[in-house]
This record gives C-alpha cells, structure tokens and sequence, in this order.
C-alpha cells in the first residue's frame, strides 16, 4: 500500500495508518508517485490520496500494473480518471461521511470574512513594521450574507451566521429537500447578489456551476458586498473577478480556492490590497487529516473482509477485476 502526499507528516503517524499496518505493508511518501523508480510501483495494490494534491489521470495510474483500490480522501475526486478506473475494476472510496470539514471549512469561511472586513492582514501587517494604525472595518451583525449552495458546509455556514445577528439569503441549485424550519430565506441567484453584504459560495465544481458567478453576474453584486470562497475557484471568474475587486461592486474578498492552484506568483490577486487569501486550507486541520486516516482504515478493513460498501464508492457500480483480493458488499 502506497500513500502519498502526506506534507504535513499528520498521516503517516496517525493511529489509522497504524490500523492499515495491521493488514498491509504500508508505505507513506510526503509527494507524489514521482519520487520512485517505476520497479517500485510494479507491487502497489492499494493507493491512498490525500485530496487532490496528485494528479490521477490514465497515464499516472497506468503505472501501477497491479492497483486494485484506492482510497481517496475528501467528498470529491476532480483529480482523478474515474472512466479509467471503472474500466479496469478499480473501486475509488471517498471520504463523504468526515465530519471535520463540515466544521473546518465553515470556521475558515468566517475567518476570512471577518479579515476582509476589519482590515486584519493589512492591520496586523502594520503593527509588524512598527506602525499604530487604526483601521475601521464592519461587523458582521445585522448585515445580509448570501450563500450559494445549501450543503452540509452551507447549512453549517447559515447556522454560524445566525448566531452573529446575521440575515441569511440562500441559492440551490438543485431542489432543495431541507426542511423550512430552517429559517432562511430561499430566493433566486440573482435576488441573492443584489441583495447580500457577503457571498460566501458552497457549491460542489460541475458543469452547470463552473463559471457561474462571471462577469455578469459579478457586476449583479450589491456596492461594497464582499465575496468569499473555500469551495472551488472555478466557480469564479477569476480575471472578471479582479476587475470587480479593482473598479467595484465588490470592496474585498476572502479566497481560499483559485482557477489553478497553486495560484501563480504573478496573479494581480496577490497584489491586490483588498484581498484575503489563504492556499486552500479549509479542509487541512488536524483533527481532518487523522479523521481521513481512520476513516480509509475503515475501508480498506471492509475491503479486504469482502465488505466494503457501494456507499463508500466514488462509481458505486464499479465491477472489480478479476485479479481483485478483496471485495464489496451488496448494494447500499
């Protein structure tokens, strides 16, 4: 067994990959496939990725003759070449049931909505070069946020809103099963714009959302609104977005996801004096990081037990190949 990308040493030491010690000769590399010699790759049954830090496409797992799971960590595997594993038998587990990004992710979205408002870096920046500045910012009370997509992140973002005295506006895109008693107000994507003081996003990357809040939809937002983002940059128009943080609506912005990331040294949003930026770090917590551990320890368990659930599968119609040792259980 193989896992890879674990920078921050948390993984590798965590009492889920002492469990998958138990079971398997488990090998953890703090960067991706490319620190070893193609002989190395030829045994590797199992591949934990820690998020989307590795690119997995046809070519990257084609070195890896004998692969037949992987455990992928997070809700989502943008990175990864699904038809490609489907087609060879490969179950990709997902880690949809963490807890810990229903809280991290929120907590980071009002970190950076409350730096962006009360000028925080540039104050504290200030400070460090020997200066005392008053900076005057804005609460969060008694204003309006708008969140796109009412998620388990943005259900959890409307909760934490409340409880600083805001009005919460929400927009699905699908239809939305959560019960009224929810108290918020559901209106349309583009009411949610004119309306609110901050836009805070939580909807997952497809189609349908890549690109959504362009030029357009931008120049919708209300004067001075400020708008935040720990979902995925491509939601966002980034060059439409830098000109709306340069000529307004917008005052500032709270980013933790770009277009491309890492996020170049030559993007204007470095240099812009009215952003927040982080290098998507919403979900990289302790607490996240050795639940992901213990959670794939888990399914690898189940795996080779022969029980491993469809539900825990990215394709949960994945036939395994033949060659398989483990197995799943019958449909979730």
């Amino acid at each position: 067994m193989l896992v890879l990308d674990d920078r921050e040493g948390l993984i590798g030491s965590s009492p889920g990959i002492e469990r998958m010690k138990q079971v398997a000769d488990v090998r953890v590399l703090d960067g991706s496939l490319d620190q070893l010699e193609e002989g190395e790759l030829a045994d590797v049954n199992v591949l934990m990725a820690i998020r989307e830090r590795t690119k997995l496409d046809a070519a990257t797992l084609g070195k890896l003759p004998s692969l037949e799971l992987i455990l992928q960590t997070g809700g989502h595997a943008y990175h990864l070449d699904a038809e490609h594993t489907t087609q060879r038998g490969v179950p990709v587990t997902l880690s949809r049931r963490a807890f810990g990004p229903k809280a991290a992710v929120p907590e980071l979205t009002f970190a950076l909505a409350v730096a962006a408002l009360r000028h925080i870096p540039a104050a504290h920046q200030s400070m460090v070069e020997g200066e005392w500045h008053p900076f005057v910012g804005r609460t969060l009370s008694g204003r309006t946020i708008g969140i796109l997509g009412y998620g388990r992140h943005g259900a959890n973002v409307a909760r934490i809103a409340k409880a600083y005295g805001m009005k919460v506006v929400v927009w699905r895109r699908s239809e939305d099963s959560r019960p009224d008693e929810d108290d918020v107000d559901r209106v349309d994507i583009d009411d949610l714009l004119a309306s609110s003081d901050i836009v805070s996003i939580h909807l997952k990357l497809s189609e349908e959302s890549r690109g959504l809040l362009d030029a357009g939809r931008l120049a919708q937002m209300k004067e001075g609104s400020v708008l935040i983002n720990t979902s995925r940059g491509a939601i966002v128009d980034e060059q439409a977005l830098v000109s709306a943080l340069q000529t307004g609506p917008l005052s500032a912005a709270g980013l933790d996801v770009f277009e491309s990331e890492p996020l170049a040294a030559d993007s204007p949003l470095r240099s812009l004096p009215n952003v927040v930026l982080t290098p998507h770090i919403g979900w990289t917590v302790e607490e996240v990081l050795i639940e992901f551990a213990d959670i794939a320890a888990d399914q690898l368990e189940q795996y080779l037990a022969g029980g491993l659930g469809r539900g825990e599968l990215l394709d949960p119609d994945v036939v395994l190949a033949p060659t398989a040792r483990g197995g799943l259980a019958g449909p979730a």
